[in-house]
């Protein structure tokens, strides 16, 4: 198949419903995942179970004498409290007296269409007949007020309907002219390759923006000077984009620092990261081609989730100059190629290949053949496939300063061979092993010979090792006492390295078939380890 001539998402939809499949399915899949990327965004910075009362409890419960305590504060922070209101509250404020108008126009407003739905609905579950209400009062709040807007969330109107074709070009001109601070702006049905105004670049307030189920504007025909100055963040959902349009986005966006690119409807042929402000890159369930991180010397975090990849495609994942990279996943050996500089690392199988330019298949590590800068590594690992699982210890020689691993085991369709003790005592000194690990976390564990032979190795080999946390794939085990005989007990018997490794044995939180991505952890520098979300 060539990936290459894949169309936009809508594209093949359309060709599905003349080939026959139920255009009803295809809506309602296309409306489950909207809902999937809405729920995943960023909270709208606002109280929406908040009371504003502008009176103290009155004990003698006749309302007289009671103090009117919200009123005598000054009129910077009572806008302070608007800014934070749900819309409709912070509208209904406007309405009090002239004061609270004033406010009312002077706040920094934050507007939350799905705050708009009338009770009881949710966001993106109105059916399109009545949407229009929402849309209304949207143009309505955007028109009245002179801005600039905190943060506006748009996710509930199906922005391809031709009614609403007038609003989308209207709501982005007013959002330009008045100030946005944020926006996240989801067309919520199909078709999902709706055309964004190119006046989206006209936004130069932006410092957050999420896009989602659009066909990006094309950048060439941009006038020049068009980008995004203050933009840090930057998450684009479902979004129809050439390359060269992220390219554009990256050059003209001089100090972004996050990025996340998740369910690309097209394949992407080069991601190609140059950027001396970037700190973040997460790109999940795409297809692509290569990501080449060629400068990028703030780059901390590198995650790849759940790509559309199989025995006969590969990821190629190259890394230039990046001496911040700290923290690096999910790689799977056997599935994806990374390269380092200018030497090629084959750690072989259709699939996981280090890449420096140089083929050195088996590998043995050397100054050109690691990546020092890691101290987070997770890797994925179909330890039924003897194969894929062999490559371990190969892979880990490129990554000598790796203080903590996680290693998602993944069941086989087809399981071939198996790896015993004796090939991980056969393997040689892994540095890192030997000298830098000192947490494992072990992620769906089903109680495959393999696995257990793995944990045993890495006990019996880590010597700083502190702790190793064991999360087990939900179902596997019944009881606590199975848990100890199949597991435990096995563990037990092992002579640790380290003397000194607490072994902890956790239920996992997510299913198996769950994604696994999450692009506000990732971005969230607070959190050490966006992967241990997954505990």
């Amino acid at each position: 198949m060539d990936y290459r001539a894949l169309m936009t998402m809508e594209k093949v939809l359309v060709q599905m419903e003349k080939d026959g499949v139920d255009s009803r399915m295809l809506d309602l899949g296309a409306d489950c995942m909207c809902k999937l990327l809405v729920a995943s965004l960023p909270d709208p910075p606002v109280y929406p179970d908040a009371l504003l009362s502008a009176n103290d409890d009155d004990s003698s419960g006749d309302g007289t004498g009671a103090e009117d305590r919200i009123g005598a504060l000054p009129d910077d922070l009572l806008g302070g409290v608007v800014s934070r209101l749900p819309i409709k509250d912070a509208v209904r404020t406007a309405a009090l007296s002239s004061r609270w108008r004033r406010i009312w126009l002077s706040a920094p407003l934050v507007l939350v269409d799905g705050h708009l739905l009338p009770p009881g609905e949710e966001a993106g579950q109105l059916p399109l007949d009545a949407s229009g209400a929402v849309a209304a009062a949207v143009s309505r709040v955007l028109e009245a007020h002179p801005g600039p807007f905190r943060y506006v969330e748009l996710t509930s109107s199906a922005m391809g309907a031709r009614a609403r074709r007038g609003d989308l070009a209207r709501w982005l001109h007013l959002l330009a002219v008045k100030g946005v601070r944020e926006l996240v702006f989801v067309n919520r049905r199909r078709p999902l390759d709706v055309a964004l105004p190119a006046t989206v670049f006209a936004l130069a307030p932006l410092s957050r923006l999420y896009l989602g189920t659009w066909k990006f504007p094309d950048t060439a025909a941009l006038p020049r000077g068009a980008g995004f100055p203050h933009l840090r963040e930057l998450g684009l959902y479902c979004v129809a984009m050439e390359d060269r349009d992220l390219d554009f986005v990256l050059a003209n966006s001089p100090v972004l620092e996050c990025l996340g690119i998740y369910y690309s409807q097209r394949q992407i042929v080069l991601l190609r990261l140059a950027s001396h402000s970037l700190r973040c890159v997460q790109i999940c369930m795409c297809i692509a081609e290569d990501i080449a991180v060629v400068d990028a010397p703030r780059l901390e975090r590198l995650l790849i989730w759940e790509m559309f990849e199989d025995d006969n495609h590969a990821t190629r994942l190259s890394i230039g100059h990046a001496p911040n990279l700290q923290l690096l996943g999910y790689l799977r050996p056997g599935i994806q190629v990374l390269e380092n500089g200018n030497t090629i690392i084959k750690v072989h199988a259709p699939a996981l290949l280090i890449q420096f330019r140089s083929t050195i298949a088996g590998t043995k590590a050397s100054p050109r053949t690691i990546i020092p800068s890691i101290n987070v590594l997770a890797l994925k690992v179909r330890f039924e496939v003897r194969n894929e699982a062999k490559l371990l210890p190969s892979f880990l020689r490129c990554f000598p300063n790796v203080e903590k691993l996680h290693v998602k085991s993944e069941k086989s369709d087809e399981p071939v061979g198996r790896l015993n003790l004796k090939f991980w005592q056969e393997a040689g000194r892994i540095e890192c092993l030997q000298s830098c690990i000192k947490y494992v976390v072990f992620h769906g564990y089903r109680g495959d010979r393999s696995e257990l032979t793995f944990l045993k190795y890495i006990l019996g080999s880590g010597q700083v090792l502190q702790e190793m946390v064991i999360v087990v794939a939900n179902g596997m085990f019944s009881t606590q006492d199975e848990v100890g005989e199949k597991l435990v007990k096995p563990l037990s018997s092992v002579k640790m390295a380290s003397g000194d490794c607490n072994i902890t044995v956790v239920e996992g939180t997510v299913h198996d078939e769950e994604d696994s991505c999450c692009l506000r952890d990732a971005f969230d520098f607070s959190i050490d380890d966006p992967f241990d979300r997954y505990l």
